[in-house]
C-alpha cells in the first residue's frame, strides 16, 4: 500500500502547517483518550483486552462497528456543512446523530469531549457556523458530539478533508493501542504490524465518503 494513503498524519513533522499547538492537535490527542479501553470492550460486549490477540479482536471490532459507519461519517458530515456555512444543516446532524444513538457510553464521552472542546474555540467569534453551533449547544438545541465538532474544525482551518478523516481513524487507533501498551508489552513493531491490518479497509471507505461529497456540493 501506497504510504501517502496510510501515513501518520499528525505525527512529528506532519502537523507543521498548523503547528503543534493547534486546536486540531489537542482534539486528536481528546479522542485517542476518549474511550477508555475497558468500558469500550465492554459497551461493544467484547472480552477484556489482555493480551494482543484480544487486542486486534477489540480493534477490528472498534472499527467495523463504531469508527467506519458513526465517527468517519459524522466527521464528514458536519465538514461539509460547516465548509457550506449550513448552520441548519449541522444542528439537524447533530440531533440525527441523538436520535440514532447505539452506545450509550461512547455518547457520553463524545458529548463531554466536543463540547469541553467547543467552548475552547469560543474567541473565534469571527466565525459565524461555530458560534451560531456552539449557542444551539448552549441552548440544549444540539448536544456537541466531538465528532461534529472535529468536523468543524476541520472546515474552521481548511483542513482537506481526506487528510483529517484519516489523522483521526490512526490517532485512535494508535490511542487504544497505547493504552493497551499500559497492561501488557505492545512493541513497536505489534504496532505497526496491528495498523498496516487496520489501514486496509480505509481508502475503500474514505473513497466511499469522498465520492458522496462530490454529489452533495
Amino acid at each position: 500500500m501506497d504510504k501517502p494513503a496510510t501515513a501518520h498524519l499528525l505525527e512529528a513533522g506532519e502537523m507543521g502547517l498548523l503547528g503543534e499547538h493547534h486546536p486540531l492537535v489537542e482534539q486528536l490527542g481528546l479522542a485517542e483518550e476518549m474511550h477508555p479501553l475497558t468500558s469500550a470492550a465492554s459497551c461493544l460486549k467484547m472480552p477484556p483486552v489482555t493480551d494482543l490477540d484480544t487486542l486486534r479482536r477489540f480493534l477490528r471490532t472498534y472499527q467495523s462497528r463504531i469508527l467506519l459507519p458513526l465517527e468517519l461519517p459524522a466527521i464528514h458530515q458536519a465538514c461539509l456543512h460547516a465548509a457550506a456555512h449550513r448552520t441548519r444543516e449541522l444542528i439537524q446532524l447533530d440531533q440525527q446523530l441523538l436520535a440514532s444513538v447505539q452506545f450509550l457510553e461512547f455518547a457520553n464521552a463524545s458529548r463531554r469531549t466536543g463540547q469541553a472542546q467547543l467552548r475552547k474555540l469560543k474567541p473565534l467569534r469571527d466565525v459565524r457556523i461555530l458560534q451560531r453551533y456552539l449557542s444551539a449547544v448552549e441552548l440544549n438545541q444540539a448536544q456537541g458530539w466531538h465528532t461534529v465538532v472535529f468536523g468543524l474544525t476541520l472546515a474552521v482551518y481548511s483542513v482537506p478533508l481526506r487528510q483529517g478523516l484519516l489523522g483521526y481513524s490512526q490517532q485512535v487507533l494508535r490511542g487504544f493501542m497505547h493504552m493497551a501498551g499500559k497492561r501488557f508489552p505492545v512493541s513497536a513493531a505489534d504496532i505497526e504490524e496491528l495498523m498496516a491490518e487496520l489501514n486496509a479497509p480505509l481508502p475503500v471507505a474514505l473513497g466511499s465518503l469522498l465520492l458522496l461529497e462530490q454529489f452533495e456540493r
